[in-house]
């Protein structure tokens, strides 16, 4: 088993030469703090990536296990290395496919699901991952205010056509989970935003 610092910056150095998009440093702070709270036994990931969100968490939870989704195939073959390198493979169950289509197959309640996919799939994934919540889980959702576009006083511009399905679609999540009873959710302008959304029952 490698040293897992060691190999957090090695991921860093991948995803920046593979502009492979990751948890960013300036939002780290606000993701490995909700993890600690929520000390959960059993988290949902949806968005590899390349493991590194989810080599985070396994390394501040020593007792949690992960089930991941990425829809790359090619990108989830690097997630394994790297989460086989760390000595985290028994714990991580990485699967591939769609997050929309895999998640009426899941099972079990989750302690912390982290949402990291498709943006514009944002408040399917809210809806969908609503069964598989445990009594008090935490549902984290990362690129939220998306480069400022999300959320503004009014003067900023439209975003260009190819922005305008997915700024809307993060709109709509955010009035989600900001009405979603039993839910509190609390915003963090930390690298693109973040989501925080705490169920209390």
């Amino acid at each position: 088993m490698e040293r897992i610092d060691d190999l957090l910056r090695e991921m860093e150095a991948y995803a920046r030469d593979k502009e492979v998009p990751i948890l960013t440093e300036a939002a780290r702070p606000v993701f490995l703090r909700t993890v600690r709270e929520a000390a959960p036994r059993r988290i949902l990931e949806l968005g590899t990536a390349i493991g590194y969100s989810a080599l985070l968490a396994l390394r501040e939870l020593p007792d949690a296990e992960i089930v991941t989704i990425e829809r790359d195939a090619v990108i989830v073959e690097a997630a394994r290395s790297f989460l086989c390198r760390a000595g985290m493979a028994a714990r991580a169950s990485v699967v591939v496919g769609a997050a929309e289509k895999l998640l009426p197959t899941i099972s079990g309640n989750f302690d912390l699901v982290f949402i990291d996919a498709a943006k514009s799939r944002y408040p399917d994934f809210w809806l969908g991952v609503q069964p598989l919540l445990a009594p008090r889980a935490v549902v984290v959702a990362d690129n939220v205010l998306f480069r400022g576009l999300v959320e503004g006083d009014g003067s900023e511009e439209w975003p260009k056509h190819s922005y305008r399905t997915m700024v809307l679609q993060l709109r709509e999540y955010l009035r989600l989970v900001r009405s979603a009873p039993g839910f509190r959710t609390e915003i963090f302008p930390e690298g693109d935003g973040m989501a925080v959304s705490w169920r209390d029952e």
